[in-house]
């Protein structure tokens, strides 16, 4: 919704977040091959892809811009999860979206390739841009959700402080039909 007033592009974080353990940095070109690799593991494509088949290099690229695309119409941040050691090294992905200026609230989210998996990556991430989003962008309301079975999903919202609301039952078209979802929420000053 460009034409919207309350919206505007979402900026990038300046600086970038870093915690010197994992940094969050915007998607590259170059790392189209990474973020396949990545997303391409079963456990991303069982919890974090809704299609059928399996994701396509070629669809990992248009990701990347229409990650831009949504940035500059401030619905959604999409931010590469990499090595601060070397930046070149895609670790996961970190994204703010369904970006509601006028309800002072966003959607959060992670995903971790299985090269990183088991060392606080995803723990890392969502306090750096959880953080990010309520100073930045001022939100007063971060929802996160996972499908029930991922566990080590929850596990990490629960431990950067987010409260458990429900289960939303048939909530989304998923695969070959429809997923319940967890939901989860924290406000400012929740956040561990």
């Amino acid at each position: 919704m460009p034409d919207d007033p309350q919206r505007s592009a979402l900026p990038f974080p300046d600086p970038e977040l870093t915690d010197g353990t994992v940094l969050l940095r915007p998607w590259q070109e170059q790392d189209t091959p990474q973020r396949y690799a990545a997303f391409s593991d079963e456990l991303c494509q069982r919890f974090s892809w809704a299609g059928i088949e399996p994701i396509t290099e070629a669809e990992v690229a248009a990701a990347t811009v229409q990650n831009e695309r949504d940035r500059l119409a401030g619905t959604s941040l999409n931010l590469a999860v990499a090595d601060p050691a070397d930046r070149a090294r895609v670790w996961g992905a970190a994204s703010v979206y369904d970006v509601d200026p006028g309800q002072s609230r966003a959607s959060i989210g992670y995903w971790v390739a299985p090269w990183s998996r088991g060392r606080g990556v995803a723990t890392r991430s969502l306090r750096l841009l959880a953080g990010w989003g309520f100073g930045a962008l001022g939100v007063h309301r971060l929802e996160l959700t996972c499908d029930p079975d991922n566990l080590a999903s929850a596990r990490v919202a629960e431990h950067c402080g987010f409260v458990r609301e429900g289960r939303l039952r048939s909530h989304i078209r998923f695969k070959d039909g429809r997923r319940d979802t967890l939901v989860f929420s924290l406000l400012p000053g929740e956040l561990r």
